[in-house]
């Protein structure tokens, strides 16, 4: 079967890109954005509505395959690819990538994608965006499930050798600034994984390192007491802290470690993971804390799991952090891979090397991306999903939970019936 036409549409996404130096640089709230000037290089603002582009490609049956271009966040932070402007975006793909596609045979998913993730724009002599790279390949594993009448996640399976999970994943909550509110949500619904915090400054008001996120840690343990749903609930707490625990401790180890170690107690007896608890500025000397963080809490016989994610962007980052055990736990930020078949090496990559492997990205996605990465979950099985996109919780977990729910029923039946060839994904 082939591609017979591929059209472009601007679309929106679940969040907003931010100035993320700007803002670690201490700008103040105003209302829902900020006060100040930008300092990253493509913002005309400190935080800026999210634009994503949707990819579909009509088929040669007539049946339509799509995925959705979508960045991250902070956009043009830590290493990762400037601003994605959905507009400029349109131009290269229409220029670059739509001769390509339009006329090809659907082969392989792993042919094709590998084939577009190392496409480079012959103007630039650059690799495309990230966020094509994204948004093309999520397409061209829909155009190949289509196209054999099964569903993406048996795609993967069959190509990468794997067994898709039989039961659901532990999904991980983001809160963002609403911190306590959304908090509330997630214990009420009982997710496995919570709150994520947003915590771009641990000091409180008075200025004490660290008290912000102490005290917000012990309202936790005491809101999941109150409102959890069953007796035997007992969620993981997940914070992410951008690099904040050590910059407010001149990243001093010993002194970043006694400040963990203060959480660990603070959040006993739940198991506590943070994420990016320092930002070295460059992907080296990254690695280097990281190794040395993770290596001494297990010297000290601590339980705090420590996620890598500043400066662990590509599929090479992560290779190299997870070959150094700089972190228990590695966020595979799905738009940054480029090609999803970099986030499927990347969660396998984890999986054989004893890490965590979480299947993060942002609350700046789409719909769309959201679900097909439920699919690149359910084959190989990294130890939780985020729930995208968004910042209100509610939507983002429903997506992730709707799509996993649907992916089980479905493979259920499929087997039952012995009919998983008829499956239209």
């Amino acid at each position: 079967m082939k591609i017979v036409q591929l059209i472009c549409a601007p679309v929106r996404t679940g969040f907003f890109f931010d100035d993320q130096l700007a803002i670690k640089n201490g700008v103040e709230h105003d209302g829902f954005t900020y006060k100040g000037l930008p300092v990253t290089p493509g913002f005309s603002s400190l935080r800026q509505a999210g634009e994503a582009v949707s990819v579909m490609l009509l088929l040669e049956n007539g049946e339509l395959a799509w995925g959705d271009c979508a960045a991250v966040q902070y956009s043009g932070a830590a290493g990762r690819d400037g601003l994605f402007v959905a507009e400029e975006s349109m131009l290269v793909l229409n220029r670059v990538v739509k001769p390509w596609l339009e006329g090809k045979r659907l082969t392989t998913f792993r042919e094709l994608a590998a084939e577009l993730d190392q496409m480079k724009d012959p103007e630039t002599g650059r690799l495309l965006h990230t966020a094509i790279r994204y948004g093309v390949t999520q397409a061209l594993l829909d155009a190949v499930a289509k196209a054999r009448r099964k569903l993406m996640v048996d795609v993967i399976a069959e190509e990468y050798g794997v067994e898709p999970l039989s039961s659901p994943l532990p999904i991980f909550a983001q809160s963002g600034d609403d911190r306590f509110t959304n908090a509330d949500k997630m214990i009420i619904k009982g997710i496995d994984v919570l709150p994520h915090g947003l915590f771009n400054n641990v000091h409180d008001k008075l200025g004490r390192r660290g008290e912000k996120l102490l005290t917000y840690v012990e309202w936790l343990k005491k809101r999941i007491g109150e409102l959890k749903p069953r007796d035997d609930y007992r969620p993981v707490i997940h914070v992410d802290v951008y690099g904040t625990i050590g910059m407010a401790f001149e990243h001093d180890p010993e002194k970043i470690i006694s400040y963990l170690e203060m959480l660990e107690e603070t959040s006993a007896p739940y198991r506590l993971r943070v994420e990016g608890p320092v930002d070295m500025g460059n992907r080296e000397a990254q690695i280097g804390m990281m190794q040395l963080l993770t290596r001494l809490l297990e010297q000290r016989g601590s339980s705090v799991e420590l996620v890598a994610d500043e400066w662990c962007n590509t599929l090479e980052d992560i290779k190299l952090f997870a070959q150094a055990r700089a972190g228990q736990m590695i966020q595979i930020k799905t738009p940054d891979l480029g090609g999803i078949n970099n986030t499927i090496d990347a969660v396998l990559y984890c999986k054989a090397q004893g890490v965590g492997a979480y299947l993060g990205g942002t609350c700046n996605e789409t719909d769309r991306s959201a679900q097909i990465c439920v699919h690149i979950a359910m084959a190989t099985g990294p130890a939780q999903i985020l729930a995208k996109p968004g910042m209100g919780m509610d939507e983002g977990y429903m997506i992730i939970y709707n799509e996993m729910g649907r992916i089980l029923a479905l493979r259920k039946s499929a087997s039952v019936y012995g009919n998983k060839n008829l499956i239209k994904a």
